[in-house]
This record gives structure tokens, sequence and C-alpha cells, in this order.
């Protein structure tokens, strides 16, 4: 058994400042330590997918992230862990509790059949992995093979932890309530224009140091069509999961602007993320939702967006600045502003794409690393 100070001290020495995950009892003295400790920072996901994601985030703005959570919510994190982290060669690190530890104490029976194929999974989704330390002398070794796997093979690494690997550490600190702004917004506007509209306005309107990040599909798609940019990342799969991975990139990059593009249909699938995005509300981060109430990108299937108040959703979340727009002059006019502070804008938008509408011809890892130059340099 180790205490939760050794490890995390250790892994601060290699720059993990920020945790994300979602509780465990396993993980609790972890997470303790991490909230109470004012040299890091714990950010609580509403699952363990959003916890990848911002995760994510955060190493694409050039640091270095711990995703942790309970190997029964390893599921949640498939989406992200394959198609976003391997396909864009994001590596971040991964704690993974082993519930129902097949070598180890009875546990609930919900976790019998997980704890046995953890580490199958991990194997499956190609993650390399190794047993969490529970010997203090062993803690650097581990986090040495971590870091050295993740640096040589751009992939995530997992430590996976089996019950009583570290001690208890008592939370000191309690929470500080951000109550929601309250404001008034007139009914639904009808849309007028066309996503390709949508996106040039906001294109036009963004900074010469803005990051743009599209969510997966014909969003990602017209963008690529109106100019390739470095400035630009295009989702693919992890959907649901832009405000997420803004989220994090915007908590480690706060001098930069960041701006996600989402769509109705994703954002439906991960509306957890509104709340932890609504609670951190980073200064710098826009989340712009092109809604035309369908699955566009997967056959036009119809969402539940025409009964959803999303604006009322995101104010209920807790972001100070909530706008809906559907005129381009004035979506332009509201993301070129300097707000200063965490904003939504909903922006109804009508169906169909170009028929000829092209892939982006750079790879996922083209163009998150990329990405990652582009944020190297100073403004």
């Amino acid at each position: 058994m180790i205490a939760a100070d050794r490890f995390i001290s250790a892994a601060s020495e290699l720059g993990f400042a920020l945790y994300t995950g979602v509780p465990c009892s396993y993980l609790k003295p972890f997470i303790n330590y991490v909230i109470d400790d004012p040299a890091l920072r714990y950010v609580g996901a509403a699952n363990e997918g959003d916890a990848v994601a911002i995760a994510t985030g955060v190493a694409l703005g050039g640091g270095h992230a711990v995703a942790m959570f309970q190997n029964s919510g390893l599921g949640n994190a498939v989406s992200p862990l394959t198609s976003l982290n391997q396909i864009a060669r994001i590596p971040i690190l991964l704690i993974v509790t082993l519930r129902g530890d097949p070598e180890g104490a009875k546990d609930e029976p919900q976790h019998k059949l997980m704890g046995a194929i953890t580490t199958q999974l991990l194997d499956l989704m190609q993650i390399p992995w190794a047993l969490f330390p529970e010997e203090e002398g062993d803690i650097r070794d581990v986090l040495r093979q971590a870091t050295e796997s993740m640096a040589a093979n751009r992939r995530p690494y997992a430590l996976v932890m089996r019950k009583g690997a570290v001690a208890a550490w008592p939370l000191q600190s309690r929470p500080r309530a951000r109550p929601p702004a309250r404001t008034t917004l007139p009914g639904l506007s009808a849309p007028v224009h066309s996503r390709a509209e949508i996106l040039q306005a906001v294109r036009a309107a963004a900074g010469p140091g803005d990051v743009l990040l599209a969510t997966t599909g014909y969003t990602g798609r017209e963008l690529f069509a109106l100019g390739d940019r470095a400035d630009q990342l295009y989702m693919v799969g992890s959907m649901g999961c832009a405000s997420s991975l803004g989220l994090g990139l915007a908590l480690q990059r706060p001098d930069r602007r960041v701006i996600v593009l989402d769509g109705d249909g994703a954002l439906l699938m991960r509306l957890g993320a509104l709340t932890t995005v609504g609670y951190e509300r980073p200064g710098n981060l826009l989340h712009v939702l092109l809604d035309n109430q369908m699955h566009e990108s997967t056959g036009g299937q119809s969402t539940v967006a025409h009964s959803v108040d999303f604006c009322g959703m995101a104010q209920a979340a807790g972001y100070p600045i909530v706008a809906r727009l559907n005129a381009v002059s004035a979506i332009q006019d509201w993301v070129a502003a300097k707000h200063g502070q965490l904003g939504f804008l909903h922006v109804p938008m009508l169906p169909g794409v170009a028929p000829d509408l092209p892939r982006p011809d750079v790879t996922p890892a083209t163009v998150a690393a990329r990405l990652q130059h582009f944020l190297e340099n100073k403004l």
C-alpha cells in the first residue's frame, strides 16, 4: 500500500497537473488529495468518456493529464479511446480500478464479468498497461515505464489499480457552489442558413490565435472543405466528446480561445458534459451548437432537438453567456466579440450538404500534431 501523496508527487515531477475522472472507492484517496492540493486541478467528469476527452484536450494543449475511473465505466470510454486517442495518436495516462478482481476479495455481482475482462479489453484496444504500484519503491519505475511508452508509441497507457493499493486520505475542502445565470432569451428562431454558411461566419470571426474544434461527421468535413488550416481539428468518432475535448484544451491553454463546433445529435449523446463545462467555466471557451434536428451524417434520422431547449439547458448548467441566433451577420458579430466568459450559442441550421463534399485528405494524427505545433507558436 502506498500513500496518495507519494504517487502524485512523483507524477507532478513529470508534469501531470490535471486529473479528471469519475469516482471509485479505490480512487477516493487520490481524488481527495488532488482536490485539496492547490497546485493541482481535479475536474469531475459526468462520465468516463468525457474524462478521457478532457484529458486528451489537455494533451493537445501540451500538458499532461490523468483520466481515472472504475473499470465498470471502461465501456463508456471505449469510443474516445479507440476513435480519438488511438487514431489521432494522442497519449494520456489512465488509472482504471479493478473491481471484481478475479484474484481478489469477493465483490458486488455487477463487477464479476468486467473484473475478469478488464485487462483483456485494454489489450483489445491496444492500450499498454501495468498494475498500479503498491510499494513506494515501485512508483517511479512504473511512471517511467508509462511515460516512455506514451512518448514512444503516442497512445494511452493504463495503470490497473487493485483494492487497497492506496491508503486512505481524508478530504478537507468543500466544493464551491456556482449558481447558474438567469437570463431571458427570445423564442426559437427558424433556420435560414446552411452549415457551410454558418461555419464560414465563425471562421471569419475567429481571431489569429483561436482554435476551432469540429465535431465528427459533416461538420468537420465542411470545415475542411472551406479551407484546411492548422488551427482546425476535425474530430473523427468520439461522438459527443467535442465540448469535453475543448474544455481540456481551454483549461490547459487559457491564452488561446477555443471554439467548439458541436451538433445537436452529438450534444444529446453526452448531455452531462454541459454540467462539467458549465461548472468549470473557462473564459476562453465558446460552445457553438449547429442544430438541424437530425443525425444528418448518418442518414438524416431525426433527433429530439425539436423538443429540447438547449439554451435553457446551458443556462441551468452554468454557462454565463447564452445566445440563440440564426443570421450569419449576428453569428459573426457574437463570435468576434471578446466576451471574456464561457459562452453558448445555439444556431438553428438548414439541413443539406453538397453532393461532392470531400473528406479531409490529412490523417487525424497529422491534424492533431499540426494543431499542437500551431499552439506552440507565440501569438
